[in-house]
């Protein structure tokens, strides 16, 4: 079995935990804590299995690498430390660990990475042998593995849009909700993420990547945005309530321009109450769902709903996300050491985890 650390225990951490003891190829060895309180603390509470594993959290980098483990899911955050993510995931490669992460945003598309972020990743990879995938949490696969697997069903294909469209209020991360997105704040606010060139930052290396795949020359990225604020006051579940002219909801998309027209189009539609914004996109349920559109010959849709964490829609995104990096560690420690994307790493069935759920 793989040896297999998972470091960081926040949204995505706590499914990596999950995600790694479900999988028959991979034995988790150590967790790794940046809060003092969760030392200690065994794995299986800290992943909100209800049992434990015999696996204690800690926060001592230096002994979890020295004992060589072969991966390592890389679960903390790298939005508001860049820096930090790239060092730690340039020391886990140098250790020797397969690194599977969906915390660096500028790798999604690792042929087109900043130099400044490649190179010392292939510089860990050669002095210490490892590897290094990056995909994304909103979820990865719905940029890139499955509308292109979808645009190759077609005669003819004119636009490619992949969509996210979330109610918020189902998000168990409400800082990010509010100030990061800008939920509930007055319009005049400007919340990071939907600051000019930011959603090309996080989302453009998967229009890049799509683009290469599909064969075709980028002329631009385009950025579109539109705010909707709250009619009237409204109240949730997990969040309290949001004032009656705050911002309700958000659309935007980073658009692939090709030969002057928006071909390549990744769109978010999020709302932090469904009575926002009623003539957006809407997902099938009312809480959460990710859409591939191709117009094209024929015209081709489909929608994926995924729940976890009872009816937690976005939770049930981002374990399909962690699912597809943990998925590929058994490959990637078979394959070459290398820095690879998801053009790369192939998505293939859940053998041997078939009804493992009930054992």
């Amino acid at each position: 079995m793989i040896s297999t650390v998972v470091w960081g225990t926040g949204n995505v951490g706590r499914l990596a935990i999950r995600a790694v003891e479900a999988d028959p190829a991979l034995k988790l060895t150590n967790v790794l804590v940046h809060d003092p309180g969760k030392v200690g603390r065994d794995a299986g509470d800290l992943g909100g299995l209800h049992h434990d594993l015999g696996v204690a959290a800690t926060d001592d980098i230096d002994a979890v690498l020295a004992a060589r483990p072969q991966a390592v899911v890389y679960a903390a955050s790298g939005d508001i430390r860049p820096d930090d993510a790239l060092a730690d995931v340039v020391r886990a490669i140098r250790a020797g660990a397969v690194v599977v992460t969906p915390s660096m945003y500028a790798l999604y598309d690792q042929a087109g990475a900043p130099p400044e972020l490649r190179e010392p990743v292939l510089a860990a990879i050669a002095d210490g042998g490892g590897s290094l995938f990056v995909s994304g949490v909103d979820p990865g696969w719905g940029n890139d593995v499955l509308p292109l697997l979808i645009s190759g069903l077609g005669t003819t294909v004119d636009v490619i849009r992949c969509q996210e469209i979330f109610d918020y209020s189902t998000y168990d991360q409400p800082d990010s909700v509010r100030y990061l997105v800008g939920m509930g704040q007055p319009m005049d606010y400007e919340p990071l993420m939907l600051a000019p060139m930011v959603p090309t930052m996080v989302w453009g290396g998967q229009i890049r990547l799509m683009a290469r795949a599909l064969g075709v020359q980028l002329d631009e990225i385009r950025e579109t945005m539109d705010r909707r604020p709250l009619d009237a006051t409204v109240s949730t579940r997990t969040m309290g309530s949001f004032e009656a002219g705050t911002q309700g909801a958000v659309r935007f998309e980073v658009q692939g321009v090709v030969e002057g027209e928006p071909r390549i189009v990744i769109e978010h539609v999020t709302r932090i109450h469904p009575s926002c914004a009623p003539d957006w996109p809407t997902p099938p349920n009312g809480d959460g769902a990710h859409r591939v559109i191709i117009e094209g010959r024929p015209r081709i849709e489909v929608t994926v709903e995924a729940t976890d964490e009872g009816e937690n829609r976005s939770a049930g995104g981002n374990a399909t996300a962690v699912g597809r990096l943990v998925g590929a560690i058994d490959w990637l420690v078979d394959a070459e050491p290398g820095l690879y994307d998801a053009l790369d790493v192939p998505l293939r069935p859940a053998v041997g985890k078939l009804g493992r759920s009930k054992r």
